[in-house]
């Protein structure tokens, strides 16, 4: 019996088909899970020029109070009534060293809505109270991290 001669040859060109899969599949990964990383309720927030940056309330352990545009209020995800704030947030800033309180509301939310919002969390005995907002876009088309809201402390 004759032996078939078998040659090899060495490719030198990279394969970019497994790449681009690896690729392709951790951007769906990564287009799944950016949502659920958010911290507490999302709202269009009111937009502003000059806003102050807020990065204390990005962090995990922060008390963040939602005022959306149909007036349900949410304290991280939960939603609560108006009237139960106090209690709640007093509970939650009991053992903190920083008692800052961020609100962050809807730009169609009603004035009296936020306003009762506010009232209940100073009523939690909070003096430092961050309005959260969002940067207005440049005229060269360039918009504010949203990483980095924008408060206005009182």
């Amino acid at each position: 019996m004759g032996q078939a001669k078998r040659t090899t040859t060495v490719v030198n060109d990279i394969n970019v088909t497994p790449m681009v899969d690896v690729m392709l599949v951790l951007l769906i990964i990564f287009m799944v899970v950016t949502p659920m990383l958010q911290h507490g309720t999302s709202v269009d927030m009111a937009k502003v020029h000059n806003p102050r940056n807020m990065q204390d309330a990005d962090k995990e352990d922060a008390v963040l109070i939602a005022v959306t545009h149909d007036g349900r209020v949410f304290l991280g995800t939960t939603q609560v009534q108006a009237t139960e704030l106090a209690p709640k947030v007093k509970d939650l800033i009991a053992a903190k060293a920083d008692k800052t309180v961020y609100v962050k509301s809807d730009a169609r939310a009603k004035y009296k809505d936020v306003v009762d919002v506010v009232d209940n969390i100073r009523a939690a005995g909070v003096s430092d109270l961050g309005l959260l907002t969002d940067k207005i876009e440049d005229a060269a088309g360039a918009a504010a991290p949203a990483a980095a809201p924008a408060a206005d402390k009182k």
